[in-house]
């Protein structure tokens, strides 16, 4: 948990989309990572910037897909 990282801008999260799938991003600021249900991908943010290259992404799990999409 890294809460006292910085915030993605709102800006910067509304052009981000997921290099793999090309659909939207949630933010997952206690986690620290932008997060694709499409592909089923979280991208971590390190120092505020996201790091969205698809073998630094880590796999979500069925459960976090589904805890991520009632979220929307």
């Amino acid at each position: 948990m890294k809460l006292d990282s910085p915030p993605i801008d709102p800006k910067l999260l509304s052009a981000l989309v997921c290099p793999v799938s090309k659909g939207p991003l949630l933010y997952d600021r206690e986690a620290n990572e932008l997060i694709s249900c499409n592909a089923a991908l979280a991208y971590p943010v390190r120092d505020g910037i996201p790091i969205m290259i698809a073998n630094e992404a880590r796999a979500l799990t069925e459960e976090e897909i589904e805890h991520y999409k009632r979220s929307l």
